[in-house]
């Protein structure tokens, strides 16, 4: 963790600009930091600010790119609320109010890819967005699992890094989702469709493609990507960006997919010549979990999770030592076990004890993954968080607790084994929920 990390977050309870309390910390970089805060006698109360340390001459430029944005109106784009400048222990920052977004599409790929249909639900709203920018002259140039989100149930893409078209990427460090025509044309909208090609591949296979040793080198596109994504992102992602796909011609494609909608009982189906078939689906935004949300007709892929069976939940507290539920959550894997193995238990929960003022802070659920490594005493050997949600405050609770956690061992042919668990957490404003699977022996 670099030192300006360390200082940005000890601000947590400042003031940005005498309106936005700074509540607690959502992630950062070495670049800018972002917090929740609140938007008072406004709607959507709660917001994320970012912040970044003045530059000097593009600091105009910024703001005014933050202005424009905020004036972009689209269901899918992150909204932008106010922006300026503030003073931060002698320092001097830029920042800006946006959506709070709970979840992005980089905490899920490395739980698992998506499925066609999944990924479907989000190409499909990524490339509308990407069209209405581009109609608004604007670039999105950025665009990669982490700027793609879930505000209220509905996916959105970032908008405080937008660029003008034509506009050079400046000193950022370029990275497989920039097109290789970046450097030298500049921010244009055939590098956004290069940037959705790269995405597509990444939500299928979890990670971007590979390149030949040609030269120029050439995008591989997996095998194992089916049609018709192996075709959108094998045109995206060509060479000389006149030969791409354009955004259209990707929408076209995946409404041809899309299968017509089904009626509930008693309702109507509105016949209407320019009306787009309804489309629903999963919108999956922790690993193994598949939630069936109908949002305004469209699957919502990335912001909502099935409602879960009772399970330990807390009042500020503690410590419990009774064994897991009898049935586990929905998304629990059954472990695969050997002949003559004895599955271990839970011997002893210990539930991170969350001050009812940061409880106050979240909205809905706050959903964290932690994996335990238990030795043969049944003691936690090591704690690897997989999940870190958009917390880092209660990603380090969860941490916290996990360690603390005995089980009974596992035993194969009645010798104790070490063995390994996920502990799920789930922090809302009247408790803390924890579901433990065991993963292995």
């Amino acid at each position: 963790m670099s030192t300006a990390t360390q200082v940005w977050k000890k601000w947590q309870g400042q003031t940005v600009d005498g309106k936005f309390q700074l509540l607690h910390e959502l992630g950062g970089s070495d670049h800018s930091i972002v917090f929740l805060t609140e938007r008072p006698g406004r709607e959507p109360r709660r917001a994320a600010i970012k912040l970044i340390p003045v530059a000097g001459r593009d600091d105009d430029a910024q703001l005014a790119h933050w202005a424009a944005a905020a004036m972009l109106d689209h269901r899918h784009l992150i909204r932008l609320y106010e922006s300026g400048r503030c003073q931060l222990d002698g320092g001097e920052y830029l920042y800006v109010v946006m959506d709070y977004a709970e979840e992005d599409l980089s905490q899920i790929l490395p739980q698992r890819p998506l499925t066609p249909e999944e990924t479907a639900d989000v190409i499909q709203p990524t490339s509308e967005v990407l069209a209405y920018l581009h109609q608004m002259g604007f670039v999105h140039g950025r665009l990669k699992p982490s700027n793609v989100l879930a505000v209220d149930n509905r996916l959105r893409v970032s908008a405080d890094g937008l660029c003008r078209k034509g506009e050079r990427a400046g000193s950022r460090r370029l990275t497989v989702f920039d097109a290789p025509e970046v450097p030298g044309a500049g921010l244009l909208p055939e590098a956004d469709v290069w940037s959705l090609g790269v995405l597509l591949v990444s939500t299928l296979t979890q990670y971007p493609p590979d390149f030949t040793n040609s030269s120029p080198p050439q995008a591989i596109v997996p095998e194992t990507v089916p049609e018709p994504f192996r075709g959108i992102a094998r045109r995206c992602l060509a060479i000389d960006p006149h030969q791409r796909c354009n955004l259209r011609e990707i929408q076209s494609t995946l409404d041809a997919q899309a299968p017509p909608a089904t009626p509930e009982p008693g309702q109507k189906i509105e016949a209407q010549a320019d009306k787009k078939p309804s489309r629903r689906s999963a919108l999956v935004i922790a690993a193994v979990v598949v939630a069936l949300l109908a949002v305004l007709g469209v699957r919502a892929i990335l912001a909502h999770r099935p409602a879960v069976p009772a399970a330990q939940t807390t009042q500020p507290a503690s410590e419990t030592t009774s064994e897991p539920p009898s049935s586990p959550p929905p998304f629990a894997e059954p472990p695969n076990q050997p002949q003559g193995t004895v599955a271990g238990k839970v011997l002893r929960q210990v539930v991170p004890n969350v001050p009812q003022g940061a409880r106050n802070t979240i909205t809905g659920k706050v959903k964290v993954n932690v994996e335990v490594s238990v030795d043969p005493a049944g003691k936690v050997s090591e704690v690897r968080l997989t999940l870190r949600g958009p917390s880092a405050y209660f990603a380090r609770l969860a941490q916290e607790s996990a360690r603390q956690w005995t089980f009974t061992p596992a035993q194969v042919d009645g010798r104790a084994v070490a063995s390994r668990w996920r502990l799920r957490y789930q922090f809302g404003r009247a408790g803390t929920q924890v579901f433990p699977a065991e993963m292995r022996p």
